[in-house]
């Protein structure tokens, strides 16, 4: 637990060692997902499929990048902190020391591919909706945002929380490509489809499946209660009323520097 891994996030061989033995002895199921794509939803849904419990698995998210936290997964492999299976909801990219954590533990990570105009619509209806949170995703959500006129918020989206989510499918998608494999890619419009079958696939990817009945019940379960699990509208293309072609150009042109996004551009952006 206190051997420092490379600056990269690498692990000695006998800690990996190690750690790989522990990841057999229970399952974990780790959604990556970026903030206002369904996760809080599809966690909960897992949860009620799996008989499973929600864990927090970073030691302070604060306003930046979930980083994964060694001693609680030690804790939880050793049969602490709760007795179903771990089911952590964590915004974060794929950066070697998170990676390299993931791969350790041989846990089988889950990704959503969803608008990020479509995103950042629901962030700001969030940011409306209660009271301002200084504290967002690697930035800080100015005091007064919500004095803001429509413009300057619009702006202010785009150009300061739109890039965390460049990144986030800059560093995902690259790794899916390397590691087809470890990652599930789940897409938005699929989940809107069929929330069941999106859950059957999350289960069956994570090792932990569950009949096709067991997942439909589930999602009847937490769908009555949705709006307590922030699912907002569940609507596709709502961002043409918040932001401008040319501010949706600016994320476009922001995701044409990294080719791992090139396959999944027009959905990114909202096309």
């Amino acid at each position: 637990m206190f051997e420092l891994p490379s600056n990269d996030g690498d692990f000695s061989p006998e800690l990996r060692t190690y750690l790989g033995t522990l990841g057999t002895k229970r399952p974990a199921i780790v959604l990556a997902f970026p903030p206002k794509a369904a996760g809080t939803f599809l966690r909960t849904a897992a949860i009620k499929a799996i008989g499973g419990e929600l864990l927090r698995v970073v030691y302070a998210q604060g306003s930046r990048d979930a980083q994964l936290y060694l001693p609680t997964f030690i804790g939880y492999y050793l049969g602490g902190f709760c007795a179903g299976p771990l089911v952590a909801h964590v915004h974060m990219q794929a950066f070697p020391p998170n990676t390299s954590f993931l791969e350790a533990f041989n846990i089988y990570p889950v990704i959503m591919i969803r608008s990020i105009p479509d995103m950042l619509t629901s962030y700001w209806d969030m940011l409306e909706a209660s009271s301002v949170r200084h504290q967002g995703l690697n930035c800080t959500i100015p005091s007064d945002f919500r004095e803001m006129g429509s413009h300057r918020k619009a702006d202010f989206l785009i150009d300061v929380v739109g890039p965390w989510y460049v990144g986030y499918y800059a560093t995902w998608l690259e790794y899916a490509e390397r590691n087809p494999d470890r990652v599930c890619t789940l897409t938005y419009s699929s989940f809107l489809e069929d929330p069941a079958a999106t859950l059957d696939i999350l289960l069956r990817h994570a090792r932990v499946p569950r009949s096709r009945q067991e997942c439909q019940a589930a999602i009847d379960v937490v769908w009555k209660e949705r709006s307590d699990y922030r699912f907002n509208e569940g609507i596709e293309g709502r961002s043409h009323q918040y932001f401008s072609v040319a501010r949706i150009e600016r994320i476009a042109r922001a995701l044409s520097y990294y080719p791992s996004t090139t396959a999944q551009r027009a959905e990114l952006i909202g096309l």
